[in-house]
């Protein structure tokens, strides 16, 4: 990694240093995506990946691989994945292992591998091989989404997928739930409306809460026979839901569809709690409003019965924070922002009680000068580095800031 102490300016808090992980001019890397579960537990090791664009890469390019960056190492970048292919990786919770997929699939056909590889190196081990319809149903997953969960006892991995094969207008999307321990999978969500679910999964330890799943739906939605975009949905057509990973247990969370609200098509959960973050766009403001789940009655977002609300931007003169993260404690958030007058910055910060308090104070950090990309920022699970990424020299790589402000 190389410093760059030119993409400070004259916001940065004191003792703030930017670097630059990845250096490749010919190879543009970023980082994996804000809710992705990459680091390990002592938030020095994470994985990051090359030939690859701010939401994932392309599965037949031969030169993706997915890297562990060592930062007590100088930042050095251990390639670890080999195979054409490779997507939605998930590190253990102990930081043992990362597993992740081969997408080999097409609509209606094609093998799904899920491997397990050693974090601190060796061979993959090959966990399961998904090459005929999933189990009690008709259905082949394929257009494999690029981000997978894992539960926070590092049992159960949650992957996103396209169900069509190939001939039929209108397939459904769905939910695939892989128990680790039996190597087997299920189907506990599909339909139409989840064809970009960011599925995430808790990350509280508490057993009652560790098999919630945060999902979006985009009513509205309508896809070819490769599950192609024909009909798109409307920002005001989506809303977020909590499913628990036995596909039981369904509730709302009271944001957006009232008309006036919506949802702006990002969320996470804070840290280990059972709150969770979304960003809405709100008269052209794009708030930051906390809540937990209710129960589902109807689709009605916002007005739906029980919601507790939190705007924790609610001191901040025209919010617009599209990207965000929290640290695992949840009690830091990083920020971008959308708005043209902090264009390319980002921001840390503090958060209070939940369902209570504004986050604050809000402290701009750097200028992040991005051409054509999205920054997506998130924090190291102990909330004291930050990462981003760039296009700002032409081609897009991955960053780090240190020196946290003690906010």
């Amino acid at each position: 990694m190389i410093a760059r102490p030119d993409l400070l300016d004259d916001r940065s808090p004191p003792g703030l240093e930017v670097f630059q992980l990845t250096t490749d001019a010919t190879l543009p890397s970023c980082h994996v995506y804000m809710e992705a579960q990459i680091f390990m537990p002592d938030s020095r090791r994470f994985f990051l990946h090359c030939s690859a664009h701010v939401h994932g890469s392309d599965k037949s390019d031969p030169r993706h691989r997915y890297l562990l960056c060592d930062l007590e190492d100088n930042g050095r970048l251990i390639p670890v994945t080999d195979e054409v292919g490779a997507t939605a990786p998930a590190v253990s919770p102990d930081g043992q292992y990362i597993y992740y997929f081969v997408d080999q699939t097409e609509p209606g056909g094609g093998q799904l591998t899920l491997k397990r590889r050693p974090v601190a190196g060796g061979p993959p081990e090959i966990l399961l091989v998904l090459d005929q319809p999933l189990p009690g149903t008709s259905f082949r997953p394929s257009r494999i989404y690029s981000l997978s969960t894992i539960s926070s006892d590092g049992r159960r991995l949650g992957l996103s997928c396209f169900l069509g094969d190939g001939r039929s207008r209108g397939a459904p999307y769905g939910l695939m739930i892989f128990d680790i321990p039996s190597a087997t999978v299920r189907l506990i969500l599909h339909g139409v409306s989840w064809c970009n679910m960011h599925p995430q999964y808790s990350r509280s330890q508490d057993p009652r809460l560790r098999r919630n799943i945060l999902v979006q739906e985009n009513h509205g939605f309508y896809a070819d026979e490769l599950g192609v975009v024909e009909k798109s949905y409307a920002a005001s057509d989506a809303d977020i839901h909590v499913i628990r990973d036995d596909g039981m247990n369904f509730r709302n969370l009271p944001w957006g569809r009232n008309g006036i609200e919506h949802c702006q098509g990002h969320q996470c959960w804070r840290g280990r709690s059972d709150w969770a973050i979304t960003s809405t766009n709100f008269r052209g403001d794009v708030p930051l409003i906390e809540s937990q789940a209710v129960e589902h009655v109807d689709h009605n977002g916002l007005h739906s019965r029980g919601g507790r609300r939190n705007i924790l931007s609610r001191e901040f003169q025209r919010p617009e924070f599209p990207h965000f993260a929290t640290d695992i404690a949840g009690r830091r958030l990083i920020a971008d922002s959308g708005a043209e007058r902090y264009r390319g910055a980002l921001f840390l910060a503090a958060l209070g009680e939940p369902g209570r308090d504004p986050m604050r104070p809000v402290v701009p950090l750097v200028h992040v000068a991005n051409k054509a990309t999205h920054a997506h920022p998130f924090l190291s699970p102990d909330g004291t580095l930050a990462f981003y990424n760039s296009d700002e020299s032409g081609v897009l790589q991955a960053y780090m800031v240190r020196g946290l402000p003690a906010i």
